[in-house]
């Protein structure tokens, strides 16, 4: 199942891919991130191994483990579910005028014949809900950073590494 959402910024890609890295702030504006943690070593690039906790209608149902697969700053990152959900998610941050365009897409199949695919063609629906309402909200979060931005300088952590 293929389900895909757009959204542009008024931020340069850059920033965007800072803010959109921030893996545990991730369950601020991800609708169905209940939490996010690191789970390697490295906090960037291919290998990069994080755990969601992920709401199902509202209600923490599992963990998902997720591997960055694809890097390739400040433009597109690839992320293999590991879980229960197989397939990738891939981020995609395209220049716009002065700000960002963000295209959002998940290719994803559950293991169980016939089943998995008539689950998934019922929840498609409330996940395009779900992404766009998040893409909303992380304009909203994006906004909120770059006004903090403007009158503080943000530090990076000491194990961030860039790759």
């Amino acid at each position: 199942m293929r389900v895909q959402q757009e959204i542009g910024f008024a931020a340069p890609c850059e920033i965007v891919w800072e803010i959109l890295l921030d893996w545990e702030a991730q369950a601020r504006w991800m609708r169905d991130a209940d939490r996010v943690e690191v789970l390697s070593p490295m906090r960037r690039g291919v290998g990069t191994t994080i755990a969601v906790r992920t709401r199902v209608l509202g209600v923490p149902l599992f963990t998902e483990r997720l591997e960055v697969t694809v890097w390739e700053p400040p433009n597109c990152l690839v992320m293999a579910h590991r879980s229960i959900l197989r397939g990738s998610g891939t981020w995609q941050l395209m220049p716009a005028g002065d700000g960002c365009r963000f295209r959002w897409t998940e290719d994803v199949a559950l293991p169980v014949p016939v089943l998995g695919e008539i689950a998934l063609r019922t929840y498609r629906p409330f996940l395009r809900w779900l992404m766009g309402g998040a893409l909303g909200d992380l304009r909203s979060h994006i906004e909120r950073e770059r006004h903090v931005d403007r009158d503080v300088p943000r530090v990076s952590r000491p194990d961030e590494r860039s790759l």
